[in-house]
């Protein structure tokens, strides 16, 4: 196929046919194909060229004809959370959290959804003692991700 302008690439590909017209484009690509020796696909060239692209991308697995990237190693210990890890979530997601509902309250703009039952510090503060207590763990202090998280929201309603 042979397309000179972007309306006979728009006339050819996939992304603009319906699929009757996808249809009479592939029999006439096909017919094409017969016919012009330098035809080495059923696609537009560009359509072929973002397609080997992807198939680059994509391992045996995804695409088992032609993926060519390699398969990722997977460990040979599928992770296992502790009690300390899941407390040190409920630390991150209670300081996120106390920062939503401090922009909620400041915001006019957000008062629908003061005292909605949405708020969940109380919640976590409650989960947070009972982590502790139950399983004898000090309480952490808020992590990287949680705080840079809550500070991230905070400097968003600032600007």
């Amino acid at each position: 196929l042979n397309l000179a302008t972007k309306s006979d690439f728009c006339k050819h590909s996939a992304l603009c046919m319906s699929a009757a017209e996808a249809n009479v484009a592939e029999s006439a690509a096909i017919a094409d194909k017969d016919t012009d020796t330098n035809a080495t696909s059923e696609f537009p060239p560009i359509l072929q060229e973002l397609r080997e692209v992807a198939m680059r991308l994509h391992t045996r697995e995804q695409a088992p004809r032609e993926g060519k990237a390699e398969e990722p190693q997977k460990p040979a210990e599928p992770y296992v959370p502790t009690q300390a890890d899941y407390l040190q979530f409920l630390v991150d997601s209670y300081v996120v959290y106390v920062a939503l509902e401090e922009i909620v309250n400041e915001v006019d703009a957000l008062a629908p959804f003061r005292n909605s039952g949405l708020e969940r510090t109380q919640a976590l503060e409650t989960d947070i003692a009972y982590m502790c207590e139950r399983f004898d763990l000090q309480r952490p202090d808020a992590g990287k991700a949680g705080s840079m998280y809550a500070a991230q929201l905070k400097n968003m309603i600032k600007s």
